[in-house]
């Protein structure tokens, strides 16, 4: 059988994937948990194992550090300001307000995304090994499974 074309069965939650040792990207998943009250989304390190099983159907290589990806339950890859804009205006609130930037198409969006992850760790910092859960949150993560 071949493996790459293994067949994902859909998740019921959508799984956010980031770069584990970057500091932005953890707090991100940090304000994610924070406000998502549904428990809609379960994440994952783009280093994990798990991750690199998950994304190797799609066309996207969990090596690329640089980008924040979102597995919607439905199959659908979304990638950087997509992936983001989707995550945040979903937590619902005030956050919808930022739907606005829908309006621009995502090459410009990109553009600007890809420069902050471009400096990110210059900017915010990295730490030496992935994201450890604590036990309350253990759950939401694929790689602590």
């Amino acid at each position: 059988m071949d493996t790459h074309n293994e067949i994902i069965e859909p998740n019921k939650e959508d799984i956010v994937f980031f770069d584990g040792v970057c500091n932005l990207c953890n707090g991100f998943v940090n304000y994610i948990i924070d406000r998502d009250t549904e428990k809609q989304y379960v994440f994952a390190s783009l280093q994990s194992d798990q991750s690199q099983k998950l994304l190797k159907n799609y066309d996207f290589d969990p090596s690329r550090l640089s980008s924040v990806a979102l597995l919607k339950s439905d199959g659908e890859l979304l990638v950087k300001s997509d992936a983001a804009l989707k995550i945040l205006t979903s937590l619902g609130g005030k956050l919808k307000l930022l739907s606005v930037f829908y309006v621009f198409p995502s090459f410009l969006r990109d553009f600007f995304y890809d420069i902050i992850a471009r400096y990110r760790y210059k900017w915010f910092g990295r730490k030496d090994q992935c994201r450890i859960p604590t036990p309350e949150l253990k759950q939401r993560f694929l790689d602590a499974y």
